[in-house]
């Protein structure tokens, strides 16, 4: 399964998998599943950071260099995905989540995210 992960799934799996629910850990180290993570969340990270977000206290060069060593597939963000965006009902107005929520269906992924609000979309969504 080709795995996209929010933002805030993919903090907590490169440095607090302890907010990791046991069904997401073992996702993330199922030899079968292929994990992504987007360009847009290094973006959201950076702007966040720059807000004074607690949440968000990391360094985004050196989180990107370590998901890529640790195997993880970064995905650009492209015109076809913020078209899909277009496409998308209006259940959740987070610019983030929705551009990751197009990449996944463009894609052909799953979107692991721990918001309820994203998990409304249910398809290419899985909550955690």
């Amino acid at each position: 399964m080709k795995l996209l992960l929010d933002t805030h799934v993919l903090l907590w799996a490169a440095g607090q998998a302890e907010k990791l629910s046991e069904q997401t850990r073992d996702l993330l180290k199922h030899p079968e599943n292929l994990l992504f993570f987007s360009a847009a969340s290094i973006w959201e990270i950076i702007i966040k950071l720059g807000l004074g977000r607690e949440d968000f206290k990391v360094d985004p060069y050196r989180l990107r260099k370590m998901l890529i060593l640790h195997g993880y597939s970064e995905i650009p963000v492209t015109a076809e995905h913020a078209l899909k965006v277009d496409s998308l009902p209006l259940l959740h107005k987070d610019p983030f989540d929705r551009i990751l929520l197009a990449q996944a269906r463009v894609e052909g992924m799953v979107l692991l995210t721990c918001d309820k609000q994203v998990s409304q979309y249910q398809e290419s969504v899985l909550l955690v």
